[in-house]
């Protein structure tokens, strides 16, 4: 897996900031910080920030309808991503390990697939089904309501080309 330095910064410039605000905000509570278990579906904006070099790759901007399933009494969770544009789509299952920070708060990394719905055409994804990796975070911000945000990373995303696509994910979500 050979990551360009654009791709390499841009996931590396957003993880800083999406964890940083966390971490710090964690304090030195003796206690450990209340995990957030709950399931929700969310929808919100995806932008592809990258592109393959070639024709139907573009970066672009679009939405996004995500949801997680807690796995009871286990640091997992199973989640599912539609991230579309005017053109195209990418359905993301994914499983990833969630690591609480903050009370209600989990930063998450999981790997998964991405399934284009056109091969050839951009989505914010890519434009051709690839393996994802992804980093996020979500947090219940009231009873009901979680804020999510993720990155994710399609290894090989593109036709014709090595390159990995990024994709930026956030939005607000139900939980269940």
């Amino acid at each position: 897996m050979k990551l360009s330095l654009k791709s390499f910064a841009t996931l590396s410039a957003v993880s800083a900031l999406v964890v940083a605000p966390l971490v710090m905000g964690a304090g030195s509570a003796s206690a450990q910080p209340v995990r957030f278990d709950g399931s929700y579906v969310g929808a919100g904006v995806s932008a592809g920030v990258t592109n393959g070099g070639r024709d139907n790759d573009a970066a672009n901007i679009g939405g996004t309808i995500q949801g997680r399933f807690a796995v009871p009494t286990a640091p997992v969770s199973v989640r599912g991503a539609v991230s579309f544009n005017g053109n195209n789509s990418a359905v993301i299952p994914t499983l990833s390990y969630d690591l609480p920070v903050n009370k209600n708060t989990n930063v998450y990394a999981g790997a998964g697939y991405s399934f284009v719905q056109k091969d050839g055409q951009a989505s914010p994804l890519g434009n051709k089904d690839a393996a994802v990796l992804q980093l996020g975070v979500e947090s219940e911000v009231t009873k009901g309501v979680v804020l999510f945000g993720d990155a994710k990373y399609g290894i090989n995303a593109y036709q014709g080309s090595k390159a990995g696509a990024v994709g930026l994910q956030a939005g607000a979500g139900i939980r269940f």
